[in-house]
């Protein structure tokens, strides 16, 4: 019997490393082969000209993603704690809870089409980066109450009843032991959104729009980065268009590993200061 559980776990084990093996070559091979594809497009002046380059569209990227983030993220994080640390399991409750699975369910496009009607038409902001933002920030909702409702979990009741036991209110126990403690898994949240955000394109389009110009301010149209390569791989006719658009494309990967590793770094500062604390 024993021996049959170690071939298992081998057999198991090798299973697990041949999959992984499989994830990291596969994303070697896109990586590599975006970066090959380039071209030698991806240079400074390529990053910050506003004419030639795709400055205006990292300008509207960045505007799109802090609008987002800084719309969702209190409606998020309160929905959570509300959740967590207040809600039984009453009729409303479910219905809430119903409301946060359709959303992460329903199809990007979507939303596009929701932001298209209600704020560009009915609002009357038109194709603008508040526009895109506003319906952006209700779609990566579910992804921030559920990463954050997660984190709240993982607290353990002893840290709330000491807290209570010494005098604590519940507000005053949520707000300086429990969100503290659950920071490392928020900002894992904040950043899973950011990605996702950054990643749209089918919302985006319906709601931002096409204009390649420089945006002054978040009532204007813009161009994000995966429409602009969208754009550039749709209308490509020449070979220096495929080159740019991978170029475009390095810069959204970066963006991407920059994101992740941000996230490990800062996940593990926090877990650090806690361990310490």
């Amino acid at each position: 019997m024993l021996s049959k559980r170690k071939i298992l776990d081998s057999f198991l084990y090798g299973v697990m490393a041949v999959t992984m093996t499989g994830i990291i070559a596969a994303l070697a091979f896109i990586i590599i082969y975006i970066f090959k594809s380039q071209a030698g497009y991806l240079n400074w002046s390529f990053l910050t000209n506003a004419e030639t380059g795709i400055l205006p569209m990292i300008v509207t990227t960045l505007y799109v993603v802090l609008v987002s983030i800084a719309v969702s993220l209190p409606v998020g994080l309160a929905t959570a704690i509300f959740l967590n640390e207040y809600s039984g399991n009453s009729s409303f409750i479910r219905i809430l809870r119903l409301a946060i699975e359709t959303l992460a369910g329903i199809p990007s496009i979507i939303y596009g089409l929701f932001g298209l009607l209600v704020f560009c038409r009915f609002l009357n902001f038109g194709q603008s980066i508040i526009a895109g933002s506003l319906t952006l920030s209700i779609m990566i909702l579910p992804v921030i109450i559920r990463t954050t409702e997660e984190s709240l979990k993982s607290i353990p009741d002893s840290f709330r009843e000491g807290s209570l036991a010494l005098g604590a209110t519940k507000f005053q126990t949520t707000i300086h032991v429990v969100l503290p403690s659950a920071l490392p898994g928020i900002l894992t949240s904040v950043i899973l959104a950011i990605g996702r955000v950054v990643g749209e394109s089918a919302p985006v389009l319906l709601t931002v729009g096409l204009t390649k110009n420089m945006p002054r301010t978040i009532f204007e149209s813009g161009r994000t980065l995966t429409i602009h390569l969208y754009y550039l791989t749709n209308e490509a006719v020449r070979p220096e268009d495929f080159g740019i658009a991978f170029a475009t494309a390095s810069v959204l990967v970066i963006l991407v590993v920059v994101i992740n590793t941000a996230t490990k770094i800062l996940t593990a500062n926090f877990r650090k200061k806690l361990g310490d604390a």
